[in-house]
């Protein structure tokens, strides 16, 4: 039945109140009669079994108006105290009820005037009006020894449930944290595997359809031509099969401990790149200088990404028969451009913005932590440049 009634009435706050009021009524009655050693039995007089009513009474309003409610029942306890009662903790509990919860409802401050007025007030009632028998040390300690005790104990449970607050608080602001960074994670995933076909799938597609078209140009002409081509357009295709179903593997594992089948692109690879173009009628020069030295894997495909999109742009838009690629190899990057010749053109622009492939490299590029830039160069024709840097493992070695 206890365990019912202490479940129930955290539910019902004015149930709860009611319950205080009347225990602490009931207990009004033997606290009105202690007295000191010596002395005889008190008498509880009505006056001051109205006054413990009324102050027992104000403790219904004490969640709703706490201050109120200690002024009520600190003049209470006042004229208790005037009618030559002793002041106990059972006499003034209803004051000392209220105390504790103004101090959990309010801050410091409001709590410590309070809780000083109300010692003041009843050692100055004590030593005017209250019993001539009573010793002027319990007059002057027992106030404020029962009115500090309920202040901070409220003080205390008000700071332990801000804390409770603050830490809930946090914690769901990490919980937030955590979802915004995996959404962000997954769009970042995505965006990388996007840039991933568009390379793909635009380099492949190109070269086909170049090579297709250079079937047909020469199949009733030079028929031997044509059938090397053809056969290089199957190889062609067969590459482009291969690369997307790599890609798109990304997409379909279950565990991060998972790899892609097939090996990664890289500048390894860059002079079977420069040769898929010739079939397409595009001769690509390769130079280095420098020393070559290994990156990283995410430069190394960021490397190959950059120089695959910006030759496909030129056998796709420049309408020339050659480019160049130059890699510089320096102390701390590796600078990469890939120049075409593709007739005269207007003077660079300050601004070009190019298309999603130039978009696409500029952000391969700003991934691994270098810069592009992109345009038409004063002589004519196009050019990308991009500086990666080097791993620091590799920086270190070359100190």
């Amino acid at each position: 039945m206890i365990h019912n009634l202490r479940r129930l009435l955290p539910r019902r706050p004015r149930a709860a109140d009611l319950v205080v009021a009347a225990a602490l009524f009931a207990c009004s009655f033997p606290g009105g009669r202690m007295t000191l050693p010596g002395y005889g039995p008190g008498t509880t007089s009505w006056p001051g079994v109205l006054v413990a009513g009324a102050s027992s009474l104000a403790l219904l309003w004490r969640h709703t108006l706490p201050r109120t409610t200690v002024a009520a029942t600190l003049g209470c306890a006042m004229a208790m105290a005037a009618l030559g009662h002793l002041l106990t903790v059972l006499v003034i509990g209803p004051l000392m009820v209220a105390l504790h919860t103004l101090a959990r409802l309010s801050d410091r401050t409001t709590a410590n005037l309070f809780t000083a007025v109300g010692i003041a007030l009843l050692v100055g009632t004590s030593l005017v009006a209250g019993s001539g028998g009573e010793p002027l040390v319990l007059k002057l300690l027992g106030p404020a020894f029962w009115l500090l005790l309920p202040t901070s104990l409220g003080t205390t449970t008000r700071l332990r449930a801000a804390h409770l607050e603050a830490v809930r608080a946090r914690a769901e602001h990490a919980e937030r944290t955590r979802e915004q960074e995996a959404r962000h994670r997954v769009t970042e995933e995505r965006m990388r595997i996007a840039r991933d076909l568009h390379d793909v799938v635009a380099h492949h597609l190109i070269l086909a359809n170049l090579q297709a078209g250079s079937v047909v140009r020469l199949l009733g002409t030079r028929p031997e031509e044509a059938e090397r081509i053809a056969g290089e357009l199957a190889g062609s295709t067969l590459s482009a099969v291969r690369e997307l179903k790599a890609t798109v593997g990304l997409l379909r594992q279950s565990d991060e401990s998972e790899t892609a089948s097939g090996p990664t692109p890289g500048l390894a690879q860059l002079a079977d790149l420069a040769a898929s173009f010739e079939a397409a009628g595009l001769s690509v020069v390769v130079t280095v200088e420098g020393r070559p030295r290994p990156l990283s894997a995410g430069t190394d495909l960021t490397a190959y990404r950059i120089v695959q999109e910006a030759l496909t742009n030129v056998a796709k838009h420049a309408g020339t028969g050659s480019a160049e690629v130059r890699l510089r190899y320096a102390h701390d990057r590796l600078g990469i451009t890939v120049t075409d010749h593709g007739g005269t053109t207007a003077p660079f622009s300050p601004a070009p913005t190019g298309g999603y492939g130039v978009i696409g490299m500029r952000e391969r590029a700003l991934s691994a932590g270098g810069r592009l830039l992109a345009g038409h160069r004063p002589q004519g024709g196009y050019e990308v440049a991009t500086e990666l840097p080097l791993p620091p493992r590799i920086q270190n070695s070359l100190a």
